[in-house]
């Protein structure tokens, strides 16, 4: 039995403004919902912040990233481009965790969850930590437990800093950096201490006191452009879909008779409503009046920003025989193998498609990087490969063929207290006008979980408002 739209009997026509997770989330199921989209990108690929380039023929991804096994809308965007089988995921949560040794030697732990359910997968590797004193050990489950307590969606939680909480449930300095930073400076992109409680809840409760596998880790297997970008303009093209790269947006401005006008560089778009997907500092100039009360827009720029650095090592033998390790009283944070992936590996004939046989690849993310985002390279160097050669002694004897760092400065909204009321939801006071990003309120931190569910909500608000289908044909009078 056929049905009409709000549109009339007329396909609905939206634009979606920005090509990042978010962006790409929303035009998949609004194609799928049978809206006419096109896709709006003032960058030359998509992706956003998940990307990669090209720097003399090896792929370097902008930045790195993991899932867990709680990412599950993210999960679900990657069985829908396809990609699934290139994250694949650990049996159970395993981490190698290295710090430096006074006799040169590193200092190693592992952990490791087991088969029991949450959250008592995490209690025997936790109590085993070689970090931690047996006391600082035990009194590990007193603020786990209590977290179990603490409502994220209370404005009172996230008027609160993580650290303080911490303190004030038995947790030293140094507990808190050699055990929870480990988890809370990667997830929220900021100093530990600093990070607001109520995103640091989520991230407890959801990764490490929910389901055994929660936090299980996957890494992709496949450069971010090919695994998120080029899967996606695939499938929106499979969709119907227009995308449309170069496309930078001046202005959105609203039609009398309803609907937008979307205004490019080179031609103006009209459609029946937008979803926009841009970072917070880029989607305030294009809001047009009326859209959100004037100071909630202007708050936006309370939300900050917050930069990743990631510093890039080419050792000229493998140094490093682990996919990925942590690091601890180092300034090194996570190191990743990107060997095969960055395409430096040896072909079957013997050969890097580098150029450089036998050479490894590693690479440094650094979250909360404020003290690296403006460090020359030089210095940088100077920093961190004696920090590589004190976790793997195989790189003392290895010589660095290539050093490089890639920077992101605006990785991520400041995700400090007092932050959640500045987020906004996906619906605005303008009819068919949305916004999506994972800086908005989508009640998790700023990941690409949160990225891919803000889409998500921009999408149902549209099937709600936009493509709301009205009685049947064959009923209409």
């Amino acid at each position: 039995m056929s049905t009409v739209s709000a549109t009339g009997g007329r396909t609905p026509r939206i634009a979606v403004i920005g090509g990042g997770l978010a962006g790409i989330t929303a035009s998949i199921a609004l194609a799928e919902s049978g809206a006419d989209v096109t896709l709006l990108e003032a960058r030359p690929r998509l992706g956003g912040a998940t990307c990669s380039f090209s720097r003399d023929g090896l792929t370097v991804d902008t930045s790195q990233h993991i899932l867990l096994g709680c990412c599950s809308a993210y999960r679900g965007l990657l069985d829908k481009l396809g990609m699934a089988g290139h994250a694949p995921m650990q049996d159970r949560f395993d981490v190698t965790v290295l710090a430096p040794g006074a006799d040169g030697q590193p200092r190693k732990a592992r952990l490791r969850r087991n088969a029991l359910p949450g959250p008592l997968h995490m209690l025997a590797a936790l109590g085993r930590y070689p970090f931690l004193s047996l006391t600082e050990r035990m009194s590990v489950s007193r603020p786990a437990l209590a977290m179990r307590r603490v409502n994220p969606a209370d404005p009172a939680t996230d008027r609160q800093r993580f650290g303080d909480w911490l303190a004030a449930h038995g947790q030293t300095e140094r507990s808190r950096r050699l055990l929870w930073d480990l988890f809370s400076v990667s997830s929220l992109n900021i100093a530990g201490d600093d990070a607001s409680l109520a995103l640091a809840a989520v991230v407890v409760k959801t990764g490490l006191l929910g389901k055994n596998n929660a936090a299980d880790i996957g890494v992709p297997a496949l450069p971010l452009g090919e695994l998120h970008g080029d899967a996606a303009a695939t499938l929106l093209g499979k969709l119907g879909a227009r995308v449309s790269l170069g496309a930078k947006v001046s202005a959105i401005e609203p039609q009398d008779g309803g609907g937008y006008l979307v205004r490019l560089a080179d031609e103006d778009l009209t459609v029946d409503a937008v979803v926009l997907a841009v970072p917070h500092e880029k989607a305030a100039p294009l809001m047009p009046p009326g859209a959100l009360p004037g100071q909630t827009v202007a708050a936006w720029a309370g939300l900050g920003a917050s930069p990743i650095v990631n510093v890039h090592v080419i050792y000229d033998r493998p140094v490093m025989d682990l996919p990925f390790v942590a690091a601890v009283d180092s300034p090194v944070q996570w190191v990743f193998d990107r060997t095969r992936i960055s395409g430096l590996s040896a072909s079957k004939h013997g050969a890097s498609k580098h150029g450089r046989p036998g050479h490894q690849y590693l690479a440094i993310s650094l979250s909360a990087a404020d003290q690296y985002a403006d460090t020359p390279v030089a210095r940088l160097q100077e920093l961190f490969v004696p920090a590589l050669a004190e976790l793997f002694p195989a790189a003392r004897d290895a010589n660095v063929a290539e050093f490089f760092v890639t920077r992101e400065r605006r990785a991520t909204f400041r995700q400090a207290p007092g932050t959640a009321a500045l987020r906004p939801p996906a619906a605005t006071q303008r009819p068919g006008l949305v916004l999506a990003g994972a800086w908005t309120d989508t009640g998790w931190p700023d990941t690409m979980e949160g990225a891919v569910r803000s889409g998500l909500a921009a999408a149902v608000e549209l099937r709600r408002t936009v493509l709301k289908p009205t009685s049947p044909i064959g009923e209409r009078q």
